[in-house]
């Protein structure tokens, strides 16, 4: 493998940084930058729940996504003025919501829905998985008002939750991909996993070339690192220690929700 265009080694995220509090009127908001990818995050608390919650005393968490039409090297059209949304914006933002409802204790929430923005400002690869990794922050703030408000008796977080890209680039495993990489990648891999090191998705995809089990572990184990690095800069962010844990998962205890 030639040297990466930023000079990391195969191993190593891009420069992260996560601003919290961004947007001064959302009940949790952070500006998460990863490398030239910058994304918006922002989490707004509902008194009501879609349909099919209502009168059972459940709460919800879901998410919308979208990339600003100068976020990429061409325009991106608004999808609000085309009246639908691309089958590539509705899978991200239901993996985002999937990805924040399995650390939440929706049993608890009551019947609010926590609506997650993620609008991209800048987008070099990796939006959708720093999309989860700033708004778990935001999800993180949001219910800590609703606790400190009296609205909820408890933190209904159980666990932090980051998510990043990997892949495979002339046969090397490769950690956090940017644009030029990803478009160049035989494999393309997004994980998504808690701060105990539970396992809530897995994308992974052969571009071009099929990949091996090994290359797959030697991914799974890059996205491992990547997502602990990920998950001490969440903490630092929401001025926790960085040997604070959540409730976590125990083996038989399986977050669940529909789709």
């Amino acid at each position: 493998m030639t040297a990466r265009s930023d000079g990391r080694q195969s191993d190593e995220l891009r420069l992260v940084k996560i601003t919290r509090s961004f947007l001064r009127h959302a009940e949790g908001s952070a500006l998460i930058e990863m490398g030239r990818t910058v994304v918006i995050c922002s989490a707004t608390v509902e008194e009501s729940v879609p349909k099919f919650l209502k009168a059972t005393g459940r709460g919800w968490v879901t998410a919308e996504y979208g990339m600003l039409p100068r976020s990429t090297a061409e325009r991106v059209a608004r999808e609000g003025r085309q009246g639908h949304l691309s089958g590539r914006t509705q899978e991200i933002q239901r993996l985002v919501g999937r990805s924040l409802r399995s650390v939440v204790e929706l049993d608890a929430l009551g019947e609010r829905t926590i609506l997650i923005d993620c609008d991209v400002l800048e987008a070099d690869g990796g939006t959708r998985t720093a999309a989860i990794t700033g708004s778990f922050v935001a999800l993180y703030d949001a219910i800590q008002g609703l606790l400190q408000a009296g609205r909820v008796d408890h933190s209904l977080i159980r666990d932090f939750i980051a998510a990043v890209s990997v892949g495979v680039i002339q046969g090397v495993p490769t950690l956090d991909l940017c644009y030029e990489e990803d478009a160049a990648a035989d494999v393309d891999l997004n994980l998504v996993m808690t701060g105990s090191g539970h396992l809530v998705e897995i994308q992974g995809t052969a571009e071009h070339h099929p990949f091996s089990t090994a290359q797959l572990h030697r991914m799974l184990d890059l996205g491992r690192q990547g997502i602990e690095q990920l998950v001490a800069l969440q903490k630092a962010t929401l001025d926790l220690p960085p040997d604070a844990a959540l409730r976590g998962f125990g083996d038989d205890d399986r977050p669940g929700h529909p789709e």
